[in-house]
């Protein structure tokens, strides 16, 4: 059993959920998650012993939460190289945030990613739920194949 580490750094609680939805999919396609909020995070210590890696960020004023980019900077160090990732977010008008977490993990960490990034204005709108867990599923996919 494959074991991912799913980190969000969230404004309104938002990006919070979408994380947990991931969370929740990744465990029903038969894999374990664990959910930490980014500014727990201080050392890259802390992103050791996980198989998947998957990161969320909400795009305020175009950018992705200092808590996040400050986790990114952490995990540049801590050989994420070829390991199973993805990328989501909350955002209100224009979502960059998920879609540089993401190239970042492709280009930067040389992660094998899931898909694209998940961008979602919130997860209680229509298919919001679905599309969450469905992008936690296919992370558990990735995790088993």
């Amino acid at each position: 059993m494959g074991k991912a580490l799913v980190v969000y750094a969230s404004r309104t609680g938002q990006t919070k959920r979408i994380a947990e939805l991931i969370a929740e999919g990744i465990r029903m396609a038969g894999q374990e998650a664990e959910l930490v909020d980014a500014s727990r995070i201080r050392e890259p210590s802390q992103l050791e012993g996980f198989d998947a890696y998957v990161f969320g960020s909400a795009t305020y004023h175009g950018e992705m939460l200092p808590s996040m980019k400050q986790l990114l900077f952490m995990a540049e160090k801590a050989g994420l190289k070829g390991k199973v990732g993805g990328s989501f977010g909350a955002f209100g008008w224009s979502g960059e945030a998920p879609e540089r977490i993401y190239q970042t993990m492709k280009n930067v960490f040389g992660m094998e990613m899931v898909g694209d990034s998940l961008r979602l204005k919130s997860a209680a709108l229509e298919g919001g739920v679905q599309m969450a867990q469905g992008y936690g599923r296919d992370v558990g996919a990735k995790l088993a194949s």
